[in-house]
């Protein structure tokens, strides 16, 4: 989702490369195997707190309590690199934004949505001063905001269900690192960004609000595990152990929020005191969430949203389907 070493995310989709599975690989529409397979697990993560519980599995040892002996945590600061090494195989899964996944697989990326990791709460959100009170307000007001980010769909989701579009606003394209600061200094009237920004901002100034935040339509920025298709037929148990290590994980994060806290702070490298209003902004997704988020509201609902969302802001430029994108069997299969 974000980056908090100064580089933001923005959409760049990789080339796509179908990857043919072997003949002999085992479909992912199969049963599942309890064992994982042998060999490593290659998965892709960024720096946002939203991937966290990777790095508490990792700590704890919680794969190869899961029967995973080699998980290999690759790190990337930037979603076009972070793209291309999946596209190339290089990767068997990577963490990535809802809209990003929509992107690859537009693209023709043969991959699958697994998992539901988090989503954005209060993390991402419009702020204005007192004279704005609703969304309407905005009618040709200037708006700072990043293009092409999590924070251009939130406004143009925001809009959109007030009956507006962007025409009706005066955009000031702006990194979001800066949105928050040009609204206290009075620049601009309305600001869109993301955690620590709104707190910083808000700290600067009381009379700062949120005025629409991402937790309107839970999903709506949210990050999910993705993993080829051949991937899913080669090592459906690695797969399956995976998932299940992220609930171990959560249940270990929820069970002594504290630690978990310092363990995802020191791999994303910030400190706690930094990201505290950030992992408060977000919600991190159990499997026992999954189960019903993969077949129920996240597909029924969330998906359009988001797709519609995406392609307002210009960054999805074909249809996708949740049939297409979801596979819910391995968070079934999860016991």
């Amino acid at each position: 989702m974000r980056i908090f070493t100064g580089q933001f995310r923005a959409i760049m989709m990789a080339a796509a490369i179908a990857i043919a599975a072997p003949a002999t690989a085992q479909a992912a529409d199969a049963t599942i195997p309890t064992t994982p397979e042998a060999g490593s697990f290659k998965i892709g993560i960024e720096p946002w707190l939203g991937y966290g519980q990777w790095h508490v599995a990792e700590a704890k040892g919680l794969f190869k309590a899961n029967g995973l002996s080699d998980v290999q945590i690759v790190n990337f600061s930037e979603d076009k690199d972070i793209n291309a090494a999946l596209a190339s195989g290089q990767l068997d899964a990577a963490n990535i934004a809802t809209h990003t996944a929509m992107g690859m697989v537009a693209a023709g990326l043969p991959v699958k949505i697994v998992l539901l990791l988090d989503v954005s709460m209060t993390a991402d959100a419009m702020i204005a001063g007192k004279d704005i009170a609703s969304v309407k307000d905005l009618k040709g007001k200037q708006v700072a905001f990043e293009e092409g980010t999590t924070s251009d769909i939130l406004l143009k989701y925001a809009l959109g269900k007030n009956g507006m579009t962007v025409a009706d606003i005066e955009p000031v394209p702006m990194p979001a690192a800066d949105a928050g600061g040009a609204l206290i200094a009075g620049r601009v009237p309305v600001a869109v960004t993301y955690e620590p920004y709104l707190t910083a901002a808000r700290a600067q100034n009381k009379d700062v609000k949120l005025l629409f935040t991402a937790g309107e339509d839970p999903g709506l920025i949210s990050d999910v595990l993705v993993v080829r298709d051949e991937v899913l037929k080669s090592k459906p148990g690695q797969v399956l152990a995976m998932i299940k290590s992220w609930d171990a994980a959560l249940k270990a994060y929820n069970a002594n929020p504290q630690d978990g806290r310092a363990i995802i702070a020191k791999a994303v490298g910030s400190s706690v005191d930094d990201l505290n209003t950030a992992f408060d902004g977000v919600r991190y997704y159990s499997l026992t969430e999954n189960k019903t988020a993969l077949t129920g509201d996240f597909t029924t609902k969330t998906f359009a949203d988001v797709e519609a969302a995406a392609k307002n802001a210009k960054l999805l430029q074909a249809d996708v389907t949740p049939e297409q994108m979801i596979d819910p069997s391995f968070v079934k299969a999860a016991e």
